[in-house]
């Protein structure tokens, strides 16, 4: 994520309250007014069983880039399973930490722990979209991850290929206007008003079949597909060894699931 899209998403107060209070409405809105919902009651509750069977495929030490509140980390953490969070809201971070789980307040191109030691990455809930780039976040993925590594990325319910410039907003304006949306949800248009959150920021939005696309001109092999409860998912498997400028880091890797919220330059590695 560029910085202008951290600063913008890290200063979405919209985005800090739902968290708070673990509940929408929240959205997405494009800069030409349509909305997007964001579904802050199933990212603040505990891992169901979708995203349980999810995170049953992962190997090794596991990256969740946009952890959101932490649901996916404090599972792991539970199943003893060397886990790290990432994410540029300081609230996520936080709501994260309180669950069990570690966290650090970074965007996935910032400098991280562990850089090409990662046996998965996860990219769920949409996160597929950060930067509004794909082949670029592709790219940064492969760099953190081992030779081989796996990535686990959601894409959406349709066919889309979009990328646009979006801000965080509570509520959804007049509701004027629709487009079907994955997952039967759909965007409504919002003139602005009130609860508006940080200044826009590049996001998109991929379903599998752009996914795919994307990933076989970086590089990737795909070696999964499949839906469940609605959502979709794919897995990609990195084909040779990270080309990243630097070389991985070579400090130890956390050994404590529950310890406290880590400085922001604790390392982790696999176990």
């Amino acid at each position: 994520m560029s910085t202008r899209a951290a600063v913008a998403w890290a200063g979405a107060d919209p985005y800090a309250a739902a968290l708070r209070t673990g509940r929408g409405p929240l959205f997405l809105r494009r800069t030409d007014g349509w909305l997007l919902p964001l579904e802050v009651e199933r990212w603040c509750a505990r891992a169901d069983p979708v995203d349980r069977a999810v995170l049953d495929r992962c190997e090794g030490a596991v990256l969740d880039v946009g952890c959101g509140p932490g649901r996916l980390v404090a599972e792991l953490a539970a199943r003893g399973r060397t886990v790290l969070g990432i994410d540029v809201s300081e609230a996520a971070v936080d709501h994260t930490v309180r669950t069990g789980g570690q966290a650090l307040r970074r965007s996935v191109f910032d400098p991280l722990p562990g850089e090409g030691r990662w046996g998965t990455v996860l990219l769920m809930d949409g996160n597929i979209g950060i930067g509004g780039d794909p082949r670029a976040l592709l790219d940064r993925v492969a760099g953190l991850l081992r030779p081989g590594g796996l990535l686990i990325a959601e894409t959406a319910a349709v066919d889309v290929d979009e990328r646009s410039e979006v801000q965080v907003v509570a509520g959804a304006g007049d509701g004027t206007g629709s487009d079907t949306l994955d997952r039967g949800t759909r965007f409504g248009r919002s003139d602005g008003g009130a609860g508006d959150g940080g200044g826009a920021f590049p996001w998109a939005r991929l379903g599998t079949p752009a996914l795919l696309r994307y990933a076989g001109r970086a590089g990737w092999r795909a070696v999964g597909q499949w839906a469940a409860g609605g959502r979709r998912f794919v897995a990609l498997r990195t084909l040779s060894p990270s080309n990243s400028a630097e070389p991985p880091k070579r400090t130890a890797l956390i050994s404590s699931q529950r310890a406290r919220k880590p400085s922001v330059d604790r390392p982790v590695a696999d176990r």
